[in-house]
């Protein structure tokens, strides 16, 4: 497969402005988005191995830069774990990264994919789509930009409640209407 590595993340930036910051689904993103703080690292990568080669330089990357600089990353990854269930098991093996390379505590990983689905919902639930990305894509976070955000933050779990009936509401016709892809 052969990527066109500008548009996958023009394709990822736009469904972080529509969707994430427009939809305010990540009430953190913005000021990281605005302030240029968000590396993007489109991967060649076509095999999970060499993915998780890939994942554990970025980890340590993003544990050395300055938060100043490189507050979070995304990994986009459009040529391998195409498939939700492949890529889903292989979150272990990224969490399992982060602990082999004792970042446990310092830096966390959540997941985004075309197809995501929460564990009982139905394949076209449109509460996955607070996790649906354009291409599958591990965010690295860190620990300490978590713990900022959530201190200004009364209520965090309310966070994917108001999710849940912002995408309820919007529905699958307003996704569309964004210009994102169902």
């Amino acid at each position: 497969m052969n990527i066109d590595k500008a548009q996958a993340q023009a394709d990822t930036i736009a469904w972080l402005e529509k969707a994430v910051i427009g939809l305010n689904l990540c009430p953190f993103a913005k000021s990281v988005h605005v302030n240029r703080r968000i590396k993007y690292l489109v991967s060649e990568a076509d095999t999970p191995e060499a993915l998780l080669q890939e994942l554990a330089h970025e980890l340590l990357a993003l544990n050395r830069a300055d938060p100043d600089e490189i507050e979070t990353t995304l990994v986009i990854h459009p040529q391998v774990l195409q498939d939700f269930l492949d890529f889903n098991d292989f979150i272990g093996a990224a969490d399992a990264l982060v602990e082999d390379l004792e970042l446990d505590g310092a830096l966390q990983i959540a997941s985004f994919h075309p197809q995501f689905q929460f564990d009982g919902t139905e394949p076209d639930d449109i509460t996955n789509y607070t996790n649906r990305s354009p291409y599958p894509t591990l965010h690295l976070l860190r620990e300490s930009s978590i713990e900022r955000a959530t201190e200004t933050m009364a209520d965090t779990d309310s966070i994917f409640e108001a999710n849940i009936a912002t995408l309820e509401k919007l529905g699958l016709a307003g996704w569309l209407a964004l210009g994102l892809r169902a």
